[in-house]
């Protein structure tokens, strides 16, 4: 929950989504669109998602190279040629907002084009994330694409990261919640090309209400905190669920 302009309390969420905070106590819509099964078979799903992954990886490299390269215009050109085509390739069959892509499974927390944990995502890092008791811990390291200030990452991408670990977290401790409010506190520049590590606990429950707390460190010095946040989390009700997510939730929603 967020304060409003009036100083009274706005029980609206924000449309930061966090594993499992969409799904309704009922879930027979959501069972009908989501990726645990395929129409071809598992084989089919294993092999999509594979090939997901597999675009993923390379486009993130390609991102990287793009961000770092000095190559000559000639070959920047040359390349733009070959990336047309290739998205030309991809573009002949793609899905609207509404629709869940076809590798996702929303009850296993499946999100393949999640930006920040997605393995099909070009825009993640990825961050891994573990769990070790009551202590959600992550793990990335960021590149040049991610470049705030000169060898530093920019600072949206720290909140956004611990915006995913402590949803994480507060899905972990059966409290799914999408974020109200994250406060934000940079105390140091966060390196780039190097190995990060970043935990994140529910520090409070309150009904509806979740709190947690995180951090990010270098994996080197991992006592030393670069940036902190806490974070609120409201579950969904039910009507609050259907209002935004019903399309996804509806038998023919599902892409592929």
């Amino acid at each position: 929950m967020t304060e409003n302009d009036a100083g009274g309390r706005d029980d609206s969420p924000s449309t930061a989504w966090h594993q499992d905070a969409i799904a309704p106590r009922s879930t027979r819509n959501l069972r009908a669109v989501n990726g645990r099964t395929d129409p071809a078979g598992p084989a089919r799903l294993r092999r999509r998602r594979r090939a997901v992954s597999d675009l993923g990886d390379a486009l993130r490299a390609l991102v990287e190279l793009a961000t770092a390269t000095e190559a000559p215009a000639d070959d920047l050109e040359r390349a733009t040629e070959s990336v047309r085509a290739a998205a030309a390739l991809l573009g002949g069959r793609v899905r609207d907002r509404s629709s869940l892509p076809s590798t996702d499974d929303l009850l296993d927390g499946v999100r393949m084009y999640n930006p920040v944990t997605g393995s099909g995502s070009a825009l993640a890092p990825p961050l891994h994330i573990e769990q070790a008791g009551d202590l959600t811990i992550g793990t990335c390291t960021l590149g040049l694409a991610f470049e705030g200030p000169p060898s530093y990452a920019h600072g949206g991408m720290s909140a956004l990261l611990l915006d995913q670990l402590l949803g994480y977290a507060v899905s972990a401790s059966g409290h799914p919640g999408m974020t109200v409010r994250l406060d934000t506190s940079y105390r140091a520049p966060v390196p780039l090309q190097t190995p990060l590590r970043l935990t994140a606990r529910v520090t409070a429950i309150d009904g509806r209400r979740v709190t947690a707390s995180g951090a990010i460190a270098t994996a080197a010095e991992p006592d030393t905190v670069l940036v902190a946040a806490t974070g609120t989390f409201v579950a969904l009700s039910a009507d609050q669920a259907r209002r935004l997510f019903g399309a996804v939730w509806d038998s023919g929603s599902r892409a592929g």
